[in-house]
């Protein structure tokens, strides 16, 4: 098997990417996998080639170790999806010969109009198929004055995966409202689309990632089937949060690794929190653990299925 773990470099590395990093490492290494670390960059305005980079140093400061991605090198001729677009590309045109994709001129006003507050099992953006049955007339008309993005034509389907952490899941996208966006209209692709050509062109059978992408894998087993690839086993962990309620993240300016490393923090110590979080190891007033000795525990999968998990501050 193969497990990966694919950040995006717009910051420095904070505790709840750390967090999924360790649940995929431990349980690629409990099953003698290859583990894959994979930077999606692909946001090419926030993403900086000095945070991937400070990003694999905390990553190797903390004990991980991988066996295909930057650094250590693999099969494939790079790790970074930046350099990765001439895939996507390919992919993208494939789908334009097959007629599956259409030239959408919705800006983000109208796109925000109709948008509603999604129900858990729904897909988070919907849209009105308004662009889907443009003439080709009026698409060079509205050619000359915006640059489309552009959307997968969907067809009404059912998905029914079983989730690792989440148990068993149902989503159905419908034709015209769940028509999702592969390449925005600043030449930018999304994030759906990477992430599956990417998966499947490095053979990637599980894949472990935060609560908050759930509603997301819909859209990616739909692109899985139309490439005609077998889709990984999900795992969607809950998220850590701070006591104020805030999901650990870039912009909340979360906890980093560096700056826990200023605080004299050892890796061992915040591997050992994270670890009594995921319930690998009891708690003790300070629980000190090495990745390097958690591999050799024998670790059930974690029963994680609540949404998010409350972090206690760490700065004090």
């Amino acid at each position: 098997m193969k497990g990966r773990f694919a950040p995006s470099p717009t910051g420095y590395i904070h505790l709840g990417n750390v967090w999924i990093a360790l649940l995929s490492f431990l349980s690629t290494k409990q099953q003698d996998g290859t583990y894959v670390v994979r930077m999606e960059d692909i946001d090419l305005q926030r993403s900086k080639r000095e945070y991937g980079e400070a990003l694999l140093d905390d990553l190797e400061w903390l004990g991980f170790t991988w066996d295909e991605g930057p650094r250590v090198g693999g099969p494939e001729k790079s790790y970074w999806q930046s350099e990765r677009l001439g895939l996507y590309d390919e992919i993208l045109s494939s789908f334009a010969l097959e007629k599956r994709i259409y030239p959408c001129f919705c800006n983000r006003a109208r796109l925000q109009s109709i948008a509603s507050a999604p129900h858990r099992g729904e897909v988070r953006h919907h849209y009105d198929g308004y662009c889907r049955m443009l003439s080709n007339e009026a698409i060079a008309a509205l050619c000359t004055d915006k640059k489309p993005s552009y959307r997968l034509r969907v067809d009404t389907q059912s998905f029914l995966f079983d989730d690792r952490y989440q148990g068993h899941q149902v989503f159905t996208l419908q034709s015209g409202n769940d028509d999702f966006v592969l390449r925005r209209s600043d030449g930018m692709y999304a994030y759906n689309l990477a992430v599956v050509v990417d998966d499947i062109k490095m053979g990637i059978t599980e894949v472990i990632r935060g609560h908050d992408l759930l509603d997301a894998t819909v859209q990616q087993l739909y692109l899985y089937k139309l490439l005609g690839a077998q889709p990984p086993i999900y795992g969607h962990a809950p998220l850590l949060i701070d006591s104020a309620g805030y999901r650990l993240s870039k912009r909340q300016k979360s906890i980093t690794i560096r700056e826990l490393k200023a605080l004299q923090w050892m890796p061992e110590r915040i591997i050992g929190e994270l670890a009594v979080l995921a319930g690998f190891i009891e708690r003790s007033s300070a629980p000190v653990i090495s990745l390097a000795e958690l591999i050799e525990l024998t670790l059930d999968t974690p029963a994680l299925h609540q949404d998010n998990i409350v972090i206690d501050a760490l700065r004090a």
